[in-house]
């Protein structure tokens, strides 16, 4: 993983959140209660943690929204059994929903993906509606394995995902795409 794969995702570099062994504080949510293992750190997130986390010596996770409310990213974060299969399906279906930048990311377990379809300065409700609307067309096509972020049934201090590992595939403005 390199620093030109992370600078891809556009994420939110102002803080970090980092896992701790204990419970750091617990959350109540439209009548449900979360228990969250993620400190925020209020200081940038830099190449120094990113290569902690990507050595195991820790781990980070970055925010899908900004201090804005603006939402650069929407992501998939499919947590199944066979990612090829489930990519061959979400890359046909993004673009024929028009996205012709996304990029799936390996995550430390095993055939779990993280599809960022880098969509650009988007308000989390609108955010979080396209974020439906795919997940629908998915699932219409295979059994839901996957959860979307940014999420409006959660908290903000859940709309946060761990940063990648590895890069799976990317998919950027392929020629074809201005004739369909």
């Amino acid at each position: 993983m390199t620093a030109m794969d992370l600078k891809l995702i556009k994420m939110v570099s102002d803080h970090y959140w980092e896992k701790k062994e204990s419970v750091v504080d617990k959350i109540s949510f439209k009548g449900r209660t979360f228990y969250n293992k993620f400190e925020k750190i209020s200081a940038p997130l830099n190449q120094t943690v990113i290569n902690k986390h990507i050595k195991g010596d820790i781990t980070v996770a970055h925010s899908i929204v900004n201090s804005r409310g603006k939402v650069e990213n929407i992501v998939i974060d499919y947590n199944g059994r066979d990612p090829e299969r489930f990519y061959h399906k979400a890359q046909l279906l993004l673009r024929e929903e028009g996205y012709i930048n996304f990029t799936a990311y390996k995550t430390k377990t095993e055939g779990h993906l993280h599809v960022y379809i880098h969509k650009g300065h988007t308000t989390l409700a609108e955010a979080i509606q396209l974020g439906k609307m795919i997940s629908m067309k998915l699932a219409s096509k295979q059994p839901k394995q996957w959860r979307m972020f940014p999420n409006s049934d959660m908290p903000d201090e859940y709309n946060i995902l761990t940063l990648p590992y590895e890069v799976y595939a990317k998919e950027r403005g392929a020629a074809w795409s201005k004739h369909m």
